[in-house]
């Protein structure tokens, strides 16, 4: 398994297996890929939007326009459209469209209420005088014919409980030579719901306004054409847009549409498949199944104008004249709410609008077939070149190179859009340098991991593993030199060695010091410490060195309390193995912390040195392990590392001046952790403790052998030889009270 993970060659071949992949993904059209890269185009929409036009305008049938003392609830009778048609006629409209089916009867025409009236509810020169009056559908198919320029519009419904008519075909959409691709892949109409023949007839052009959102619900594209496929055996029939049939209607007399595939005369041929000719002046790009992406321009209420007012004519006449005008709806009840790039709640009549636009001004997005095959040969080509590179640069250079090569798709994508209205996806192609790159730099680490640890092993058995660690990351730290850092330091050694020594033959001895010490061992390191020495039966371990641990303190003190947890199983051997009589071994360990701050460093000669830790911190650690045994307890930590584990269960035990040192200390011992600390039976213990203290250290000698007998009963047993020592010298006292200016120091006469 080794020997498969350091082959280079093996690597080699799994990045071009990656590399393969993702080219093979690049060819697909998947719905996530494509959602990706839709988020890139949206992000340059946002922060790139288009620059909007004053050559379109939207009559809006808002909620001022529905109150009822304006024009009232829609739909409003033909003959208030008709108005609105006629009006904006007469005020220069160069074409209206009509976003907006008008499916059914106006139920309001003279002929259909009669019908609905009961018989004989209505007198008979009543009737006659209402049946004169004309329909008033064909009121507004008289508007439409003499204002000559209306739009009218149908939709794809997609349910067939819908009036079975076909839209007709206003004006017709020529296919060159070369388009047969395009006619079979142009999306279909599903049940499509029209206008009223009487009113499509009478219309300049007739188109559809479906627009499909994106599977996220966002309408990034129009499709400019669709078909809708013949009964029977007739042939397809083919429309266009309303936004387009606004702009045709507007602005040529041409009869047709045309639609041809691009012939590259010049590199900006090929910023598009297809492309339909709108007259002399239009040349419009679309992609293979003719979609067009739309660039759209932030929300603009100048571009609107209340229905109402054009209606009784009181709307400026400079905002209409020589314009396009969709007529559409904003208001909430109607439902014509869509969501864009720009806006999750925009009105449907405003994507018109933005097409209409973009085509007046000859703006377009779009995404070329050639787009996808320069992807792709970028993914080839830079892919390659991390594969190659990867193994023989380190991976600092490689990481740069590859930020740079992300940052400079993503430069020239948004250059593209910005400049050539170009849609390359930075998205994926980045996604896939990022990938081999990580997977180059992860196959490269492990590896140099796997060399280096063969020799880390070996070379760890004499130096602390986190040091080995940080020397293999940081090879000019093995020199002579140091640091003063915050540390907490540990010595513990085996209760009663030389007794213990004197039972054991040597062989037996160094089994006996190896079981002890491993276990010891594993509970430093398993804890974030490093092992400094052993030393005959003891061992010295500091924590914060060379690895940073700001609890160095508290992992100091769970690595003590693991190691008597540690010894259980060890004694229970040596209780199994005794023989030959002898007295069964009991191994108990003094633990001594300390924690404050210490010299670290590589300490020695040039010619061998160790990496070590040196100062009064060490000393009083050292100190406080030798008093152990004179307090009968396993634990002993100073007040540093007290007020750093001050949630443990902690006792203080005894202010002391020990060997060496002039100023006293407060000395503790740690007999659990804060879950220890928690327990009723701990603050029973602590109270009556802490009690008897404060009165041996006020010198009321009767008072404390008192508490000692409380103290006694609630004790675990490792403290147990502590209280037994307290009441010897508090009856010491009672027989030599101390002198009057005692202050409640001990002083150590030992190590």
């Amino acid at each position: 398994m080794k020997s498969l993970l350091t082959n280079r060659w093996l690597h080699t071949l799994f990045l071009l297996i990656v590399l393969a992949g993702a080219l093979i993904v690049r060819q697909h059209d998947y719905k996530w890929l494509r959602g990706m890269g839709y988020q890139a185009f949206d992000f340059y929409n946002q922060i790139n939007p288009r620059e909007p036009t004053d050559k379109v305008v939207i009559v809006d049938i808002d909620e001022a326009s529905l109150r009822d003392d304006r024009l009232g609830q829609w739909p409003w009778p033909r003959t208030t459209v008709a108005r609105l048609v006629d009006n904006l006629k007469a005020k220069g409209a160069k074409s209206i469209v009509f976003d907006m089916v008008f499916a059914e009867e106006d139920r309001t025409s003279p002929t259909i209420l009669l019908g609905r009236l009961p018989e004989g509810s209505v007198s008979p020169a009543a009737k006659s005088e209402l049946s004169a009056l004309p329909d008033h559908d064909v009121v507004l198919a008289d508007s439409f014919k003499q204002a000559g320029n209306v739009v009218t519009g149908f939709v794809a419904s997609g349910s067939d409980a819908v009036i079975e008519r076909t839209p007709r075909v206003a004006r017709s959409i020529q296919f060159m030579k070369g388009s047969d691709h395009l006619k079979s892949s142009i999306e279909r109409i599903h049940q499509p719901i029209s206008s009223l023949p009487i009113l499509e007839n009478a219309a300049a052009a007739n188109g559809y306004f479906s627009l499909a959102p994106e599977f996220d619900g966002i309408i990034r594209y129009a499709p400019l054409i669709e078909r809708l496929e013949g009964k029977d055996g007739a042939p397809d029939n083919f429309y266009s847009l309303l936004a387009l049939e606004g702009v045709r209607v507007a602005e040529t007399d041409d009869a047709s549409l045309i639609v041809r595939p691009v012939r590259a005369k010049n590199a900006t041929d090929f910023l598009a498949n297809f492309q339909i000719a709108v007259g002399k002046n239009y040349r419009i790009p679309i992609d293979d199944d003719g979609r067009f992406y739309v660039h759209y321009t932030p929300a603009r209420p100048q571009a609107y104008i209340s229905a109402w007012s054009v209606v009784d004519g009181s709307a400026p006449e400079n905002k209409i004249k020589d314009k396009i005008v969709l007529v559409g709806t904003s208001a909430i009840g109607l439902k014509d709410v869509r969501s864009t790039p720009l806006n999750l709640f925009t009105p449907g009549v405003e994507i018109h609008l933005n097409v209409i636009e973009q085509i007046l001004q000859g703006r377009f997005l779009s995404r070329p077939y050639l787009i996808k095959g320069i992807e792709s040969v970028f993914i080839l080509i830079v892919g390659l070149l991390i594969i190659i590179l990867a193994p023989f640069i380190n991976a600092v250079l490689l990481s740069f190179m590859t930020v740079l090569t992300m940052g400079g798709i993503g430069g020239t994508s948004y250059w593209l859009f910005k400049e050539k209205g170009l849609l390359l996806d930075p998205v994926f192609p980045s996604l896939t340098v990022f990938f081999l790159f990580v997977a180059a730099v992860m196959l490269t680490y492990i590896r140099t991991e796997i060399e280096r640890r063969t020799v880390r092993h070996a070379f760890g058995l004499y130096i602390s593993p986190a040091y080995m660690k940080d020397l293999t990351e940081n090879p000019d730290q093995l020199r002579l030199g140091g640091e003063i850092r915050d540390i907490s330091v540990m010595f513990t050694d085996i209760r009663g060695f030389t007794s213990i020594s004197e039972q054991l033959k040597p062989d037996e001895l160094i089994q006996l010091m190896n079981d002890f010490l491993t276990p010891m061992s594993d509970m430093v390191m398993s804890n974030k410490g490093t092992i400094d020495k052993y030393m005959g039966d003891a061992m010295m371990a500091f924590w914060n060195a060379p690895i940073e641990d700001p609890d160095h303190p508290r992992h100091a003190c769970e690595a003590a309390l693991s190691m008597n947890e540690a010894l259980a199983p060890i004694n229970e051997k040596l209780a199994q193995n005794a023989t030959d009589g002898r007295a069964q071994i009991i191994l108990k360990a003094g633990i001594g912390i300390n924690s404050g701050p210490g010299a670290v460093g590589n300490m020695g000669s040039r010619q061998r040195f160790a990496y070590s830790v040196l100062g009064d911190t060490v000393n009083l650690a050292s100190r406080l392990e030798g008093q152990t045994k004179a307090y009968g307890v396993d634990i002993l930590i100073g007040e540093n590392t007290f007020a750093a584990v001050s949630d443990f269960a902690v006792l203080e035990l005894d202010m002391i001046r020990v060997k060496g040192k002039l100023q006293p200390v407060r000395i503790y011992t740690l007999i659990g952790n804060p879950l220890a600390a928690r327990e009723p039976e701990f603050h029973v213990l602590k109270m009556a403790h802490d009690e008897m203290l404060a009165l041996y250290r006020a010198g009321e000698v009767s008072a404390a052998l008192e508490r000692i007998a409380d103290c006694i009963n609630h004790a675990p047993a490792s403290i147990q030889s502590y209280y037994i020592m307290m009441r010897e010298r508090l009856e010491e006292m009672k027989k030599t009270p101390p002198a009057a200016d005692w202050d409640g120091v001990f002083v150590a006469t030992s190590k």
